[in-house]
């Protein structure tokens, strides 16, 4: 799965899946641009090494976004990977949401990853070849209470997989990652929402049925190969990687 002499960018990528992703992309050979706003992507270029570095940029911005991929280009050369990982979590219903939150997240979950991908895709055109990888979510399936937002935004990511993948075949692919629930800083945030924090894990990993909660690394594993020339004949799917979850119907289990 060598991804030697590859040019990755991944958003999002100071901690989490994104963290992940850039550690196994780099193991795997590819020079890696971080794009975060968490200075702790700093840290992690460092501990990568030579062949990665970083750059603050808000990926809702399309200045920002513009000016980081001709850094990233400049630095390394046309791009072959882009890895759209960056989200947040709001968690509200249609009625509760308000307009302000409303965009705050379609602007950083779906909006960073058309931004990015347009101003990638002409890089990697040049090269006649590329993937996009769009972290989306298993939500974009089936979804819980109060995350209308959230749901939203990953659900149309799977749309945007689809039409990048359309127009831009046969030289440039795209993919959607669907996971489950991630032991994720943003997970470990969202549970100190609630007054018992180890009892609303625990019901995360009963609802799959791996009985536990994906790592970080299982899910950028399937995010290196599905990048790499191992994954050629992939486009255009969403690929659930997520335990088991939503598969069982309640009530269903027997003893």
């Amino acid at each position: 799965m060598s991804l030697t002499g590859k040019n990755a960018v991944v958003t999002g990528g100071a901690k989490g899946i994104g963290g992940a992703s850039c550690k196994a992309l780099y193991r795997e050979g590819a020079n890696v641009v971080i794009l975060d706003i968490d200075l702790q992507g700093e840290e992690l270029a460092e501990e990568l090494g030579g062949r990665a570095f970083f750059l603050r940029c808000d990926v809702s911005k399309e200045a920002e976004v513009r000016d980081a991929m001709a850094k990233a280009v400049e630095a390394f050369g046309d791009l072959d990977i882009l890895v759209n990982n960056a989200g947040i979590q709001r968690y509200s219903t249609v009625t509760e949401t308000t307009e302000a939150e409303w965009d705050l997240v379609m602007n950083v979950n779906l909006k960073s990853a058309f931004l990015c991908a347009k101003h990638a895709i002409p890089s990697m055109q040049k090269k006649g070849k590329g993937v996009v990888i769009n972290v989306s979510s298993v939500q974009a399936f089936i979804t819980q209470n109060n995350v209308a937002p959230y749901t939203t935004s990953k659900t149309a990511m799977l749309g945007l997989t689809r039409s990048i993948a359309v127009d831009y075949a046969p030289h440039i692919r795209s993919v959607a990652v669907c996971p489950g629930t991630v032991d994720t800083p943003m997970l470990r945030d969202a549970l100190q929402l609630s007054p018992d924090p180890e009892s609303v894990f625990k019901e995360c990993e009963d609802m799959h049925l791996a009985k536990r909660v994906a790592l970080p690394e299982e899910v950028a594993e399937l995010i290196a190969f599905l990048a790499s020339d191992k994954a050629p004949f992939i486009t255009g799917q969403a690929i659930r990687i997520d335990g088991g979850l939503g598969l069982r119907v309640a009530g269903s289990k027997r003893d």
